[in-house]
């Protein structure tokens, strides 16, 4: 018979809390049910390499089934919650997936376009026509025969236009075979042993909470899933479980900082000895005063759903780098101009990797071609540069690069600048076309709460850009909102706002 995922000695501890509600499962009922998922699978005629899309919110079900495809050697798309069902369907088609599992929260987002396509339902109640209800329990609970290593196909959050699937080469070795990155980078170089808990608190349906969760579960530690993050939720949670481990994006450290000390204070957090972050660039001083209230307990990774290459920065050698995202951790990074040719250290240019994860653009050859070269290497289109002791530092996509009167500028050093300010909770710089310059610099801010007077807080961002900022990057309009259009992992959706 084919191996268990997780050793029978695990069974009866925890494996996964959501949260609100404290729904759980063991180990051995995280086993037993991956293990009927993957029987389901095949028994709905799925082989290796076959496609399964999961439209399901942060629930006990999203990682059963997540493990009951990867044992069964099946892709397995999990879609953004957060689409309209137009996007979500072309997802669902795009990826050709077999059938599709979702639930009462998220079945409305699975409107299939350009194939037919079985659909279940994780809930039990009335389900309308074309929808099946998923009953795992009708099959066995140890492993299939022909187990196998599959793998997930996401989709990039569409942040310049339509997603993209990014399919890797599945291993299709026996379970146990799968390079499970984030889980060795989790017990290798953070510690994670088993009996940690690892907190997660952003959506299951992108790369790296999915893929980190999954990591800390193959090596025994609890994962505590937030539903939804919440600021004063989450450092909750850390105290009733016991966090040890957990990973964030910079706009929750802000929306943490930005919280009443009464509250920061509140809870007993000591059991924190591992804060990864990753997604974004973080701000210098909201890096800085995260380490300052947690210690120097924050690691940061650099990469991409792509898996091009990956660098990592502890919070003592950040200490003397601020800014700066690392030196390698998966493949040799290259800053290259519009040329190919090698920049010089110091130089912005786009970041290239060579000796990274393979992967293409699912059912898109050109994307595939023009995100690699002739060398050997891959980009996802991230500016940065290299410093004179091998450090990476980012600067900005290219897509969000502002050229204004012919001079580059690059947002993220200006709101960097601006989150800084007591007032501000988000913001986000843009370049809009300008008759004169091409374009003009537009900040886009908003505010901890709606009842500042705007006039003077732009008053106040603008002087503090004076101070900080040279004259030809200082925006030269500010915009109030009441949110801005980001991402639940906490990428901004820049093109929207151009518009508004």
């Amino acid at each position: 018979m084919s191996a268990g995922v997780f050793p029978s000695e695990w069974w009866s501890r925890t494996a996964i809390v959501v949260e609100p509600g404290g729904d759980s499962l063991t180990f051995g009922e995280l086993e037993a049910k991956s293990n009927q998922a993957a029987h389901f699978f095949r028994e709905q005629g799925l082989r290796t390499g076959d496609t399964v899309a999961l439209v399901l919110e942060n629930r006990l079900e999203l990682l059963v089934l997540a493990f009951g495809a990867q044992r069964s050697g099946l892709y397995y798309a999990a879609v953004n919650t957060h689409l309209t069902p137009a996007e979500a369907g072309y997802i669902i088609g795009d990826c050709g997936a077999k059938l599709v599992i979702s639930s009462d929260q998220c079945r409305e987002l699975v409107s299939v376009a350009g194939h037919e396509v079985r659909k279940f339902s994780v809930d039990d109640s009335s389900l309308p026509d074309g929808w099946e209800s998923l009953r795992l329990d009708d099959f066995p609970g140890v492993p299939i025969e022909d187990q196998a290593e599959g793998d997930f196909l996401l989709y990039s959050s569409g942040t310049t236009g339509r997603p993209k699937g990014i399919e890797r080469k599945l291993v299709g070795g026996e379970f146990g075979s799968y390079p499970d990155l984030p889980g060795r980078w989790l017990s290798g170089l953070l510690g994670l042993v088993p009996g940690d808990v690892y907190l997660s608190p952003a959506p299951l349906y992108h790369a790296a909470p999915l893929a980190w969760s999954m990591g800390a579960l193959r090596h025994g530690a609890t994962v505590v899933v937030m539903r939804s993050f919440d600021a004063a939720h989450a450092l909750e949670l850390i105290e009733l479980y016991k966090v040890t481990h957990s990973q964030w994006v910079p706009t929750m450290f802000v929306r943490m900082l930005k919280l009443p000390p009464e509250v920061r204070d509140k809870f007993d957090l000591s059991s924190h000895r591992t804060a990864v972050h990753a997604a974004a660039a973080c701000p210098v001083e909201v890096k800085r005063s995260m380490i300052d209230w947690w210690g120097p307990i924050l690691f940061e990774f650099y990469s991409s759903t792509e898996g091009v290459g990956a660098t990592s920065i502890f919070s003592e050698e950040w200490l003397q780098k601020p800014g700066s995202v690392g030196k390698p951790l998966l493949g040799e990074p290259v800053i290259l101009d519009d040329a190919g040719a090698p920049m010089a250290v110091g130089e912005i240019g786009t970041i290239w990797f060579a000796g990274g994860v393979d992967f293409q653009y699912h059912g898109d050859a050109d994307k595939t071609s023009a995100a690699h070269d002739g060398d050997g290497r891959a980009t996802v289109g991230d500016m940065g540069w290299v410093d004179e002791d091998g450090y990476l530092f980012l600067a900005d996509r290219r897509s969000d690069l502002i050229i204004s009167g012919g001079v580059n500028i690059y947002p993220r050093e200006i709101e960097d600048v601006l989150i800084a300010h007591d007032a501000v909770l988000d913001v986000a710089v843009v370049g809009v076309e300008d008759a004169e310059m091409g374009h003009r610099v537009v900040a886009y801010v908003q505010p901890v709460t709606a009842d500042d007077d705007p006039t003077e807080l732009i008053a106040g961002l603008s002087d503090l850009c004076t101070q900080e900022l040279a004259r030809f990057k200082q925006p030269k309009e500010f915009r109030i909102v009441t949110e801005l259009p980001r991402t639940p992992t906490g990428k901004l959706r820049k093109h929207l706002l151009a518009d508004r």
